[in-house]
């Protein structure tokens, strides 16, 4: 049985069935709500019923996407029954050839992600990225290859379900509270982020920041050999940064003004990539020059235009605070920021001082509109836009030569888009359909 028929979803279903598995599906929604979906298992031969616990009676195994929580009652009920729950991740792992990087963070996975896979590939190593980034993990087996690296984003949601599944190189940029709508505690979203290390063997490695206490704690969960990253802790060995160069064990090898990408947080993500790359056998000196090319990662801090010396940044990918925080803190001030969306059970009131430092104003958006507003008080002054569009005109009417108008929303957006992509990708179509004024 699997549970969810988003990407994931499919992609297992479509995995199952070419190895000969009897497959049915089941979702919360109406298959007649599911874009696309009738027609893909009408193909596979798949039958599809609504979730339940009547539905996963008869499984002998379910297998459950990223989106659907592990532990709602019907899940918890089919476990008392012996039938085995497992994630989309651990059953590709069974299958998947070659080794594996795997990457997670609050913040910073994707961009990580995508540079490490960047750096290889500029290497001349064989390589596929996928994950929560792009392709499902089921959907690489096929073109995986004992002679190639498997480089993957991985979610708490990937990772809280793996058992066996392995990273021979585990990567955590950093850990924030994010998803406290779904693990109910930081604790257990910790936990869920630590299932990475925890399944890794001795010889594998764990790529940590030192200067994140979560971080650190990982290496006690694992049996890796702990490879560090940090801009406190000079000196030691793996990655280090100042604010001039990057060091790897003491040897400087990356002019942070060569970065092309904003932000201090960036340079974390540029330290664990080339952590990463190096241990799958990458040169120093090739690993900076890839950086020097890498073209960055759409809706993350993402340049969409300038216009009458207004800049307009896309940071759809901001679905959390500390992620809009490490925004905010990579632009000198002048910031019309729009914030709002779907509330993730986040505390707004750590951007109360940033944003009087740096923004002229906030514009409100979504459903969560007036919990930022009660967080934020009167920090800051704020506009209620109501939605995107309204949140651009509204910014570009008084923003002046030498401001940036910036989406960094600090919430997921499933009140108004079909996620932060439909989000940054409406936002930028805004940007770009603006007039000069002058």
């Amino acid at each position: 049985m699997v549970a969810g028929l988003a990407a994931s979803g499919l992609a297992v279903a479509e995995f199952l069935a070419a190895r000969g598995a009897r497959v049915a599906a089941v979702d919360v929604k109406p298959l007649a709500d599911l874009k696309g979906v009738a027609e893909a298992l009408e193909r596979l031969g798949v039958p599809f019923a609504l979730q339940s616990a009547e539905a996963f009676a008869g499984a002998d195994a379910i297998v459950i996407s990223p989106g659907v929580p592990a532990d709602i009652d019907e899940l918890q009920q089919a476990r008392k029954r012996g039938i085995p729950v497992l994630g989309e991740v651990e059953l590709a792992g069974w299958f998947l050839e070659g080794n594996t990087i795997g990457i997670t963070g609050a913040n910073g996975k994707t961009t990580t992600t995508a540079l490490a896979g960047h750096i290889l590939e500029q290497a001349g190593v064989p390589v596929q990225v996928g994950g929560n980034i792009g392709k499902p993990v089921t959907a690489m087996v096929g073109s995986s290859r004992a002679d190639q690296w498997n480089v993957l984003e991985l979610s708490s949601f990937q990772l809280e379900t793996i058992e066996r599944f392995r990273a021979h190189i585990g990567v955590c940029v950093n850990v924030t509270p994010d998803h406290l709508d779904r693990h109910h505690t930081f604790e257990n979203y910790v936990a869920a982020k630590g299932r990475l290390f925890e399944t890794q063997q001795q010889g594998d490695f764990a790529v940590l920041n030192a200067d994140d206490q979560t971080c650190v704690g990982y290496a006690s969960r694992t049996r890796a050999t702990p490879v560090w990253f940090s801009f406190q802790r000079a000196g030691q060995p793996g990655m280090y940064a100042d604010s001039r160069q990057v060091f790897y064990d003491g040897t400087p090898f990356l002019a942070v003004a060569e970065i092309p990408l904003r932000g201090r947080h960036n340079v974390e993500n540029v330290m664990a990539a080339a952590a990463a790359a190096h241990l799958a056998g990458v040169p120093l000196e090739t690993i900076a020059a890839a950086v020097k090319s890498f073209p960055g990662v759409e809706h993350r801090i993402e340049f969409v235009r300038k216009l009458d010396g207004v800049d307009f940044y896309n940071d759809s990918k901001a679905t959390n605070v500390d992620a809009t925080q490490k925004a905010i803190d990579a632009f000198p001030g002048g910031l019309w920021i729009i914030l709002g969306g779907k509330d993730k059970g986040s505390d707004y009131t750590v951007l109360r001082e940033p944003l009087r430092q740096k923004a002229k104003a906030v514009l409100l958006v979504g459903a969560a509109a007036p919990k930022i507003k009660a967080h934020l008080g009167d920090a800051v002054r704020l506009i209620e836009a109501g939605t995107i569009a309204d949140a651009v005109r509204a910014a570009w009417r008084e923003a002046a030569a030498g401001d940036t108008i910036l989406l960094a929303p600090a919430c997921a957006s499933f009140d108004q888009f079909t996620g932060y992509e439909q989000r940054g990708r409406v936002f930028k179509e805004l940007v770009r359909a603006l007039e000069s004024r002058g």
